[in-house]
């Protein structure tokens, strides 16, 4: 084995051993103009045991509830930033991530630091800005010492697929392979997972005869799913192995697979209950405590980050996204859920 092989492969046991898989996390969007301080939000995860949180944008008045709390970040890159930290080399990065990020909160509590948020598929315009700034983030952390201690990634919609069933024929759209082909030897060079947000419930209502939901709810009548020797009676496993396998169809493998948002409402939608969230956000709690995997990588958890702490109340779309909240306002919970 090269040198270069065991630094790889000593890199990806390093993230694997420092990543708390066991433990969920949860997104804390705040596209609301009703929500509790960022320090009741802190307060709140804590008292929950919950240890890890993704928001989306290095907000200032945001970062410093969260600095000194032990509570483990991903913290976002917006996607207008792209084309300036695309233009800019290393040492501009590097500023911008003192600027931005590093001023209010320690380096120390940073786990991942996401470049843009579904930009393939709702931002088509900085796509060709995204592998280049991640590349001088990358090195800009390389610069400070923290590559080993921050992954940088993106995440993607799981609509970067183009086939996903049966899982094994998972393959990404041709039309994104100009920029995912990068990507993808970007983060096997780095040792940084695929991010992808994928909802089982947007599936089953736009496609409710081909995903019954019970499939869509880790439902214990679910129709098994048969794809060779494996067997899926869920969409979320289906779809983890779908990516898993359109990596593979571009020579990638061994790439972990990170779920950065996903969860079910409460409201909105006939199927959108507070038991039907119950069930798929225990359910999901449940597997990421008992490092599940998935019928194509049975030993291998899935970090998961549940969307979303509060309901957002100036989200636009459906009127189910605003209600994808698993807690109150006052911090009671919508639903019973335990993550302990």
């Amino acid at each position: 084995m090269s040198n270069v092989l065991i630094l790889l492969f000593l890199a990806a046991l390093v993230f694997q051993a420092s990543s708390d898989s066991n433990k969920i996390g949860i997104c804390h969007g705040r596209v609301g103009n009703n929500l509790p301080s960022p320090n009741a939000a802190s307060l709140l995860l804590k008292s929950n045991g919950i240890s890890k949180v993704r928001l989306f944008l290095p907000d200032p008045t945001v970062l410093p509830a969260f600095n000194s709390t032990g509570i483990e970040l991903m913290i976002g890159v917006p996607n207008e930033n792209l084309t300036y930290l695309a233009s800019s080399d290393a040492n501009l990065a590097v500023n911008w991530l003192r600027s931005n990020i590093f001023t209010f909160v320690s380096p120390d509590q940073i786990r991942y630091l996401v470049v843009g948020n579904e930009v393939l598929y709702k931002d088509p315009f900085y796509s060709r800005h995204l592998v280049p700034a991640m590349n001088n983030i990358y090195k800009a952390l390389q610069i400070l010492g923290l590559d080993k201690k921050i992954k940088v990634s993106s995440a993607h919609a799981s609509s970067v697929l183009s086939s996903s069933y049966p899982p094994s024929a998972g393959a990404f759209d041709q039309q994104f392979l100009l920029v995912l082909l990068p990507m993808l030897q970007f983060l096997n060079q780095t040792g940084s997972p695929f991010m992808v947000n994928t909802y089982p419930f947007f599936s089953y209502i736009n496609d409710p005869i081909n995903v019954p939901l019970n499939y869509a709810l880790f439902g214990p009548d679910a129709v098994s799913v048969k794809d060779g020797d494996l067997a899926y009676t869920n969409l979320f496993d289906s779809t983890i192995d779908a990516i898993v396998a359109a990596m593979e169809r571009q020579g990638f493998k061994g790439i972990p697979v990170i779920v950065t948002e996903t969860g079910w409402p409460t409201a909105g939608h006939v199927a959108a209950t507070k038991a039907n969230a119950a069930i798929y956000n225990g359910k999901i709690v449940e597997r990421v405590r008992n490092r599940v995997g998935t019928p194509k990588l049975p030993g291998v958890p899935v970090e998961v980050y549940l969307f979303n702490l509060y309901d957002e109340n100036l989200k636009g779309g459906g009127e189910f996204e605003k209600h994808f909240g698993i807690f109150n306002l006052n911090g009671s919970k919508l639903y019973n859920i335990d993550f302990s």
